[in-house]
């Protein structure tokens, strides 16, 4: 899947997507520790400080296994965080990956969530050689599946009591979308 050595920036319009260091453990707190924010996240609203830094780990031990990536979200001309956005669970052999993202409800409903991601499908198609793209969507978070659709992906299907997260099973949706289907918006 060949992610480069290097962490990639990409500027979009009005973002810079970039590494997520320890120095924004404070922003990723911010937005993780917000129930509406973590509601479809697959984990309970970070607690602490050290909550924060875990996740910043995570991304970067997907990005020295190059099993995925995580950008940050930035709006162009503030360094601040306010979101995440990449892929995961990356399968090379295959050339597939799963999507993932999540915004601070600050900046909700501008947009930003959109841009990032079709920033980010086009840096997967061309740059990780990516030939399908998944997207595992709980059922009640319309917000995502309407993301999702409007840049192309299908649902496929229910996956039943899929993931067992905050105490309970959980439904997902599959979304995929495939190269040869892939338009920039």
């Amino acid at each position: 899947m060949n992610i480069t050595r290097e962490f990639p920036v990409i500027e979009t319009e009005r973002l810079v997507l970039r590494r997520i260091t320890e120095a924004d453990a404070g922003s990723v707190l911010s937005y993780l520790s917000d129930e509406d924010v973590m509601r479809y996240y697959g984990l309970s609203p970070f607690q602490t400080i050290d909550d924060a830094l875990a996740e910043i780990d995570w991304y970067d031990k997907i990005f020295s296994e190059e099993t995925g990536i995580r950008w940050g979200i930035t709006i162009k001309g503030q360094d601040e965080v306010i979101g995440s956005c990449g892929f995961h669970r990356m399968v090379s052999q295959h050339h597939r990956s799963e999507i993932g993202f999540e915004l601070s409800k600050t900046y909700w409903g501008q947009g930003f969530a959109s841009e990032a991601v079709s920033t980010i499908l086009n840096y997967g198609f061309e740059h990780l050689h990516l030939n399908r793209i998944e997207a595992l969507i709980e059922p009640a978070n319309l917000s995502s599946q309407k993301l999702v659709i409007k840049h192309g992906f299908l649902k496929e299907g229910l996956l039943r009591s899929y993931e067992y997260t905050r105490g309970k099973f959980d439904d997902l949706f599959m979304y995929s979308l495939l190269k040869r289907d892939f338009i920039i918006l």
